[in-house]
């Protein structure tokens, strides 16, 4: 520790020792090198703290430079993978509307397989009606829906009328016995729709006073739809023959 004087009280300390002449230069040499030394550690210490702040100072400037060089490649790299994201999130919908797209067209295509083949069935069926049906109607004759207007007419509401007259067939014979019209829808799958349909118009037919059975004719029908027409009371002919209540006919 540096102990501070000045040169008046060395040269009052020392002057009765070596007297007054040469307690003066000494007490102004003793001050001289006093002040130099206190100026020196000033200027080593300044300078140390300076070399301190300075080298603490670059370091962090280096240490700022990565951090934003890294908070750079952050922000690059966030971006491409935005970039990616909406690529993938564009390809994505554009997949979407593709399949949609390619449903629809499929969807179309079975409507129209169903109708096609619905058609070709219907044909096939009216024209051989008495060999499909022939077991269950006997001496069986295919008819058209307007053979009846003369008999309908007179109980049926118009509206009733012309529902009926858009059945797919309709044929006159014996069931059991008993002189019986068979009127039916014919679709290549059964639906719950052709159901309703026929025991619809069966039951017009009834209330005409003209005994009837409902009938849909099919390729294929599921195992509801089936159990729905026996609630109906409509006989299903499907894939050649008539299906019991354990047939199992359809995919």
């Amino acid at each position: 520790m540096v102990v501070m004087m000045d040169t008046l009280a060395i040269y009052e300390q020392f002057r009765a020792v070596l007297g007054e002449e040469r307690a003066k230069g000494f007490a102004q040499s003793l001050g001289t090198m006093i002040e130099e030394a206190k100026n020196a550690a000033t200027k080593d210490d300044i300078r140390l703290l300076r070399e301190a702040i300075d080298g603490s100072a670059s370091r962090l400037d280096a240490a700022l430079a990565k951090l934003a060089e890294a908070q750079a490649r952050t922000e690059a790299q966030v971006r491409e993978l935005a970039a990616a994201q909406t690529q993938s999130e564009s390809r994505l919908s554009r997949l979407e509307e593709a399949v949609q797209r390619l449903t629809q067209v499929v969807e179309r295509l079975v409507v129209r397989y169903d109708r096609h083949e619905g058609t070709l069935l219907e044909l096939r069926f009216r024209d051989r009606l008495p060999s499909y049906l022939g077991l269950f109607l006997r001496r069986a004759k295919v008819l058209q829906p307007a053979d009846l207007l003369d008999d309908l007419e007179p109980r049926l509401e118009r509206s009733e009328i012309e529902d009926f007259l858009r059945a797919d067939v309709l044929a006159r014979g014996a069931v059991n016995g008993e002189a019986t019209y068979v009127v039916g829808e014919v679709s290549f799958a059964a639906h719950a729709s052709d159901i309703e349909r026929a025991a619809r118009r069966a039951g017009l037919l009834r209330k005409a006073e003209l005994p009837s059975v409902g009938l849909v004719a099919c390729e294929t029908v599921q195992p509801e739809t089936l159990a729905y027409a026996r609630e109906q009371g409509v006989r299903v002919w499907a894939d050649g023959r008539f299906v019991d209540e354990q047939s199992n006919v359809g995919s």
